[in-house]
C-alpha cells in the first residue's frame, strides 16, 4: 500500500460545519505507520490485542454520542478506515460518557454539545491511546514513540448514495485483495476520473 499519504496540515473544508448530519469517511494512521494492530495473513487481517481494543472502542462510539452511528469499518496493521454518520437528535439527547473513569473526565464541552467530526476523532484517539498505554505497562503490546496516532486524520464528506456505496465496498474489500498496492492504485485511478462531488482520495 502506498505509504505516502497526502499532507494533513490543511485538509478540512474552510467554513464547513462538521457537526451537521451526514456521512463522513475517515482514515486515521499510526504514527510512523508502525504495524501495531495486527498483520495480514492469507489475505485476511489478523487483529492482535491492540487491534481488538481499537475495534471495541470504535463500536462504543454510539454509546458515547447518541447522535452518532457507525457504518463500515476496517482495521489495517497501521491505520483504520471507517464511516461515521451524524444524525439529527433532540438537543438534550447527546449522551455523556459514564462507564469509564477516563471518559468521566472528558471536557464538559465535548459531552454536552453536538460533537463535530473532529471531536469524535479526538475522543477515539485519546481513549485508544489510554488503553494502549495500559497494555504497554502490562507488556502485552510494544511501546510507541511519543504518540500512537498521527497528529491529524484524513476525511471525506460523503455527498450521495453512490459515493457511500463505493466507499463501503472499498472498506469491505480492503484486506481481501491479493495485492493491496495494486488494488489501491486501480481505485485511485478510477476515483480520480469520477465527478468532483463523488471523488474519493483512497489512502
Amino acid at each position: 500500500m502506498n505509504k505516502n499519504f497526502p499532507d494533513r496540515r490543511s485538509i478540512r473544508l474552510k467554513n464547513y460545519d462538521y457537526s451537521q448530519p451526514g456521512y463522513y469517511f475517515i482514515t486515521i494512521c499510526c504514527q510512523h505507520r508502525l504495524p501495531l494492530f495486527g498483520k495480514i495473513h492469507n489475505a485476511r487481517m489478523q487483529l492482535n490485542h491492540a487491534g481488538e481494543m481499537i475495534n471495541a472502542i470504535w463500536h462504543k462510539i454510539p454509546e458515547i454520542y447518541a447522535n452518532i452511528k457507525i457504518d463500515a469499518f476496517v482495521i489495517m496493521p497501521d491505520h483504520i478506515h471507517g464511516i461515521i454518520q451524524i444524525v439529527v437528535v433532540g438537543a438534550d439527547s447527546i449522551s455523556a460518557p459514564t462507564t469509564r473513569a477516563e471518559i468521566d473526565s472528558a471536557p464538559t464541552a465535548e459531552i454536552n454539545s453536538a460533537p463535530t467530526l473532529s471531536t469524535i476523532v479526538q475522543m477515539f484517539k485519546r481513549y485508544t491511546t489510554i488503553e494502549y498505554i495500559k497494555m504497554v505497562k502490562q507488556n502485552i503490546v510494544p511501546p510507541f514513540n511519543k504518540r500512537l496516532w498521527q497528529r491529524n486524520y484524513w476525511e471525506h464528506i460523503i455527498r450521495n448514495e453512490t459515493a457511500l456505496n463505493r466507499i463501503r465496498n472499498y472498506i469491505y474489500q480492503n484486506v481481501g485483495a491479493d495485492s493491496i498496492s495494486a488494488r489501491d492504485s486501480a481505485n485511485r485511478a478510477e476515483i480520480d476520473s469520477a465527478p468532483t462531488d463523488e471523488r474519493l482520495l483512497i489512502l
